[in-house]
C-alpha cells in the first residue's frame, strides 16, 4: 500500500516510542472458544494472559453454534473413537491429515466431559448420561448403520461452551482486552512472534502488547461471500494478518456450503434438525436424498446434500414462485420434539420467515458457513512454515487454532459436530505446548521496532488519505461487490471459465481498494475505519480462496469442479499453500500416517 510513504520516519518513530505498552507471557488474539480454551489452560498454570477481542467474548461467533459436539460416548449407540476417525478422514474426502484426526477423535470424550465438570448444559437422557443425537457422515463399524455420536445442550450448544469458558476464564483471572482489533504482529530480527500491534475501538488508540507467545483464534472467514451463516466479525483477521507476516494459508480453496440455510437470507438451520429426524423435499414432495445419498439420505455429508439441493433446483424441482428452494420438513416430528430438541431454530424461523416449524415447511438452500482452510499448524497448535519439500518447521512463539488454523482435521469437507470438537481439542493442545514453550523461554525478547513501525504505517496511512480529492470508492460499496464476485465465482459448483473470471474480478476489487476514503476521521468508535481493515482482510483471503481454487484440478469435498468431476489422488491427494508475496502457491502432502493406528487408504467416498 503506497500511502504509508507519506509519512516521515521521524514521525513514524516519534509515535512509536509514545505508544502504551503491555507485557503478558501469552497474548490469545480472538475469544471464540479456541482461544478461551486455550486461555483457561495458561491461566490455571499461572501464567499471565491477555484475550483480545473485537467484541464482547460472549458475542464471539462460537455463540452461533448449534448442534452439537462429537465424541463416541456411546450413550445412545454402540460407538467407539476410531469409528468416530474413520469417519472423519473420509468425512474430509482423504484430504486430512490422519495423526491429528487420531489425536481429536481419542481426546474427544475426555473433553466433553471436562466441559460438563465446568458447567457445560447437555441436554441428558432418562438416565442422566449426556444426549447424543445423530449427525450427517457419522456411522458405526466403519460405514456401517447410522451412530448417534453429537454431544448436545438442544440446539445451543456453541452458547452453552462459550458463556461456560467465559465464566471460568473470568474465575481464573484471564485479562480481557474486549472492542480492540488485532492489526499486525510484531517480531524481533530472527522471526520470532512477540506480540501484535492493537486498536482499542472506543478511543481509536493503538495499544503494543508483548508477549512471549501469540495465539491466534480469530475464527473463519465466511464475510467473504454475500449468503451466509456468519457473524458479520468473521473477516479472517488472523489469517490475514498471517499472510503479511510471510506466512501462507492453507487449503483455502474448500470452503463449506452448509445445505440448511434459509432461503434467500442465509441464517443457518442446523444439521441437528435432520438429526432429530428432518428430512428435505422437492417441490413433487419427493425425498430426493434417497436417489443421491440411498444409504445415509438426509444425513450426508454437507458437501453431498449441498450438491443435491442445487442439483434440485438447476433441473427444475425447486419449491417456492421461482422454483429456487427445497423445502425442510420437521412438522412430522411432533412439537414436543420441536420444543424441547430444536427451540433455538424454532425461535430462529418463527423470527425471520413468520411460520412455525411445528405446523409448516421451512425454504433452504445452500449457504457460506466455514473455512476449512486456514493457517497451518501442527497437532500442538504451533504455527508451521515449510522450509523445503516435504518438511516444515515452526514459527517461534506463534500458535494457531480453530476455524483460522488449518491442522488438519477437516481436508476437503469437515463433518457436523467436528468445528466445536476441534476448537476445544487444539485450544487445549496449544495451551498445553505454550506452558511447556514457557518454561523454556523466561524472558521476554527485546521488540524490533522496525516491525512496529510497519504496523503502525499501515494504520496510520488512512489519516494520509484522507487528503486525496476526488475518490468515489467507499468500504460498504466494495465489500458487497466482493462479496456477489466470490459467490457467482467461486460457489458451489465451478470450472476454469468460472474461476478465472473470479480471480480476474478480485484482483480488479484489489486495485479499486488502493482508491478507498474515509470520510469519517474521528477516533471515538470509529467503526469505519474498522470495516476498512476488515475489506483489506477479505480481498486478501478472497484471492487465496479463488486462485487456490483455480489451480486445484479436480473434485474433492466441497471442492466441486465441473470440468474435473473426479477426485484425482494420483495428483492432487496433497494440500495448497497460498503466499501472498506474488500470490503464488506450494504444496505439501497429506499426513496419512496415523500415530497408534493403521492408515485409512483413500477409497470412493459414497453415503
Amino acid at each position: 500500500m503506497g500511502d504509508a510513504s507519506v509519512i516521515s520516519g521521524g514521525f513514524m518513530s516519534a509515535i512509536t516510542s509514545s505508544l502504551r505498552r503491555r507485557r503478558f507471557d501469552s497474548l490469545v488474539i480472538g475469544a471464540g472458544g479456541g482461544g478461551l480454551r486455550a486461555a483457561l489452560q495458561l491461566a490455571r498454570a499461572d501464567a499471565t494472559v491477555a484475550v483480545v477481542s473485537k467484541v464482547f467474548p460472549t458475542r464471539s461467533h462460537t455463540v452461533a453454534a448449534q448442534g452439537g459436539m462429537n465424541a463416541a460416548l456411546a450413550n445412545v449407540l454402540p460407538d467407539n473413537w476410531h469409528w468416530h476417525m474413520y469417519d472423519t478422514v473420509k468425512g474430509s474426502d482423504y484430504l486430512g491429515d490422519q495423526d491429528a484426526i487420531e489425536y481429536m477423535c481419542r481426546a474427544a470424550s475426555h473433553l466433553v466431559v471436562e466441559l460438563e465438570h465446568i458447567g457445560v448444559p447437555f441436554s441428558r437422557l432418562d438416565d442422566g448420561s449426556i444426549y447424543q443425537r445423530p449427525f450427517g457422515g457419522q456411522s458405526q463399524n466403519f460405514g456401517g448403520v447410522q451412530a448417534a455420536r453429537t454431544c448436545a445442550a438442544a440446539d445451543r450448544t456453541g452458547h452453552a461452551i462459550l458463556h461456560s469458558l467465559y465464566q471460568q476464564n473470568i474465575r481464573a483471572r484471564t485479562h480481557f482486552f474486549d472492542e480492540y482489533f488485532a492489526l499486525d504482529f510484531i517480531k524481533d530480527d530472527q522471526g520470532y512472534i512477540l506480540g501484535a500491534l492493537v486498536l482499542e475501538i472506543a478511543t481509536g488508540e493503538p495499544l503494543l502488547i508483548e508477549a512471549k507467545t501469540t495465539l491466534l483464534a480469530t475464527g473463519g472467514v465466511g464475510q467473504l461471500f454475500a449468503t451466509n451463516t456468519n457473524a458479520r466479525i468473521n473477516t479472517g483477521d488472523g489469517l490475514a494478518m498471517s499472510l503479511r507476516a510471510g506466512i501462507p494459508v492453507q487449503d483455502m480453496e474448500f470452503f463449506q456450503f452448509h445445505p440448511t440455510g434459509i432461503a434467500g437470507r442465509g441464517m443457518l438451520i442446523t444439521e441437528g434438525a435432520r438429526g432429530e429426524g428432518g428430512y428435505l423435499v422437492n417441490k413433487d414432495g419427493e425425498r430426493f436424498m434417497e436417489r443421491y445419498a440411498p444409504n445415509a439420505k438426509d444425513l450426508a455429508s454437507r458437501d453431498v446434500v449441498s450438491r443435491a439441493i442445487y442439483m434440485e433446483v438447476r433441473d427444475g424441482r425447486g419449491c417456492g414462485p421461482e422454483g429456487s428452494y427445497v423445502h425442510l420438513k420437521l412438522d412430522h416430528l411432533g412439537s414436543d420434539v420441536i420444543k424441547k430438541r430444536l427451540p433455538g431454530i424454532r425461535e430462529t424461523i418463527k423470527t425471520f420467515l413468520g411460520i412455525d416449524p411445528i405446523n409448516e415447511v421451512i425454504p433452504v438452500y445452500p449457504t457460506a458457513h466455514y473455512t476449512m482452510g486456514g493457517i497451518p499448524t501442527n497437532r500442538f497448535g504451533q504455527v508451521v512454515m515449510p522450509i523445503k519439500k516435504g518438511a516444515e518447521e515452526a514459527v517461534p512463539g506463534l500458535y494457531a487454532a480453530g476455524e483460522c488454523a488449518c491442522v488438519s482435521v477437516h481436508g476437503a469437507n469437515r463433518l457436523g459436530g467436528n468445528s466445536l470438537l476441534d476448537i476445544v481439542v487444539f485450544g487445549r493442545a496449544a495451551g498445553n505446548h505454550i506452558i511447556e514453550y514457557l518454561k523454556e523461554v523466561r524472558q521476554h525478547r527485546p521488540v524490533d521496532n522496525e516491525s512496529v513501525e510497519q504496523a503502525m504505517a499501515r494504520f496510520l496511512r488512512w489519516d494520509a488519505r484522507a487528503q486525496v480529492e476526488g475518490q468515489e470508492e467507499t468500504v460498504d460499496a466494495l465489500r458487497r461487490s466482493l462479496q456477489q464476485v466470490m459467490e457467482k465465482y467461486c460457489g458451489v459448483f465451478r470450472d476454469d471459465t468460472i474461476l478465472t473470471q473470479g480471480v480476474e474480478k478480485v484482483r480488479e476489487i484489489e486495485a479499486r481498494f488502493q482508491n478507498v476514503v474515509l470520510r469519517d476521521q474521528s477516533k471515538c468508535f470509529n467503526t469505519a475505519r474498522i470495516e476498512a481493515l476488515e475489506l483489506e482482510n477479505l480481498i486478501d483471503l478472497g484471492l487465496a480462496t479463488v486462485i487456490s481454487a483455480l489451480a486445484r484440478k479436480e473434485s474433492r469435498g466441497a471442492h466441486s469442479r465441473i470440468d474435473y468431476p473426479e477426485r484425482d489422488d494420483l495428483a492432487w491427494m496433497k494440500h495448497s499453500l497460498y503466499f501472498k508475496e506474488e500470490q503464488r502457491l506450494e504444496y505439501k502432502p497429506v499426513r496419512t500416517q496415523p500415530l497408534t493406528v493403521d492408515s485409512f487408504p483413500p477409497k470412493k467416498r459414497v453415503y
